[in-house]
């Protein structure tokens, strides 16, 4: 799996679990999505088999968020620009990855910046289109991706700008989960650091797992439920 990061906050803003393409210039990547419902929250019953009503009925509170699947699974956050304000961000923006560049890929630096400024001119042309999200941290300094629909007026799509990415490649891992999309529905793909409970019934465990992209291996400890 192949996680994209923002350049300068280490925010990851995509992964290769959605359609991503490149522009013909190679100043986007340009992700596809689609908008969803998703419920949040698990039933901490399975976990304490001796648990109260009280307890119970307190453990399966859950909610449900919509919202463009991209902005939803990597925690972007909303921001907001006007025609002047986008402008004073993005020169500063196009001088932080200018520099960034000219450190690790001085060649490909004239090309940048020949390819970007037409790219500038027609956001600045369609700004009233596009809605505005950063990395989860919200650093200022960091990059603002795009988000618009198709012509259908339905299908998202997010534009990021790929100079102002880094590549971070995930090893493989392995989990139990209790249904095929519980895990994506989760944030499982690009939170592996957090914890997590996936329970699988027909075999009687619920198992905690931790996954950590930062440590050199994953862990997990299982506990016995007494399922009646």
């Amino acid at each position: 799996m192949i996680i994209y990061r923002d350049l300068i906050s280490g925010d990851e803003m995509f992964s290769d679990a959605f359609k991503v393409k490149e522009s013909e210039n190679g100043i986007f990547f340009e992700v596809e999505g689609k908008t969803v419902t998703r419920t949040e929250g698990f039933d901490d019953s399975l976990i304490a088999a001796n648990a109260s009503a009280e307890e119970a009925t307190e453990g399966n509170e859950s909610s449900t968020i919509s919202g463009v699947d991209i902005v939803l699974n990597h925690k972007l956050q909303e921001t907001g620009f006007d025609k002047k304000q986008y402008m004073t961000y993005i020169k500063d923006y196009v001088k932080a990855v200018k520099a960034k560049l000219q450190e690790t890929k001085p060649d490909r630096v004239e090309s940048f910046m020949a390819d970007i400024q037409p790219e500038v001119k027609k956001i600045l042309g369609n700004i009233k289109n596009y809605q505005f999200f950063t990395g989860e941290s919200m650093n200022p300094e960091g990059m603002v991706g795009l988000l618009d629909y198709r012509e259908d007026g339905i299908t998202p799509f997010m534009l990021f700008f790929k100079d102002g990415l880094e590549i971070e490649k995930l090893t493989t891992w392995n989990y139990i989960c209790c249904s095929p999309d519980c895990c994506f529905q989760n944030g499982l793909q690009s939170r592996l650091e957090e914890h997590y409970l996936a329970s699988c019934l027909n075999r009687n465990i619920v198992q905690f797992l931790k996954y950590s992209h930062y440590g050199p291996q994953n862990r997990s400890q299982t506990w016995g439920v007494n399922q009646t």
